[in-house]
């Protein structure tokens, strides 16, 4: 039950490494479980219910095992459009005219810098892998408590990976629908967006870029 990513990137680059499976969630595990609930709630076609958070369970493991899910669905929706995401494509890393985002991760890089499109979800993929790959943060052992800042930790990973998903129904929602993608691409971020608002995860202001689509996908499940 292994799922591959695949990546987008030439083996070359620096950021083959990037685009993999945070880790594999072992089988056999409780995150394992977790997962395949969350598999089976979404084959029922109620993505409000599929979101919920299961009975008993610990919030801090759903969000974990669900931001995992989420970074390697939009590793492969992503993947399938990076021949059209290039530095002369996409020079900046925009979701539309009004919205345009500049990379700093407070490590590395402190004062946010402008770059292209492909070269910002680079930065953005490499950061969230190492977050997730980081066992204090995103413990995979049962009985490993989660870390005091987890909360914020995910909040900020979920907010970026949303950038994403900006990025792709902007710049590059005609690739997709010509690669016929579009309801793989619309049920992930339905998906997405209503866990989100289930925990309150993201800021309304930061989700203002796809506003029209959110309160469309809200509307037909109401």
């Amino acid at each position: 039950a292994k799922r591959k990513c695949f990546s987008p990137f030439p083996s070359g680059s620096r950021s083959s490494k990037t685009f993999k499976p945070k880790k594999n969630i072992p089988e056999g595990s409780h995150q394992y479980e977790l997962l395949k609930h969350a598999e089976a709630t979404l084959g029922s076609g109620n993505l409000r219910q599929a979101v919920m958070l299961p009975e008993g369970e610990d919030l801090n493991e759903w969000i974990a095992v669900n931001t995992v899910d989420f970074f390697n669905q939009i590793n492969m929706l992503y993947g399938t459009i990076t021949e059209f995401c290039t530095e002369s494509s996409c020079p900046v890393m925009s979701a539309g005219p009004r919205y345009e985002y500049h990379w700093a991760d407070g490590t590395n890089i402190k004062k946010p810098i402008k770059c292209s499109a492909p070269k910002y979800i680079d930065y953005l993929m490499t950061w969230v892998q190492d977050q997730l790959d980081d066992e204090t943060l995103f413990p995979s052992k049962i009985g490993v408590p989660f870390p005091k800042n987890f909360m914020s930790v995910a909040k900020t990973i979920l907010k970026r990976l949303f950038r994403v998903y900006a990025h792709i129904y902007h710049q590059h929602f005609d690739s997709v629908m010509r690669l016929q993608e579009e309801a793989h691409l619309n049920t992930s971020f339905k998906h997405f967006i209503f866990f989100v608002q289930e925990f309150s995860l993201i800021d309304r202001r930061e989700l203002a870029p796809l506003h029209e689509l959110i309160e469309k996908l809200g509307s037909k499940d109401r």
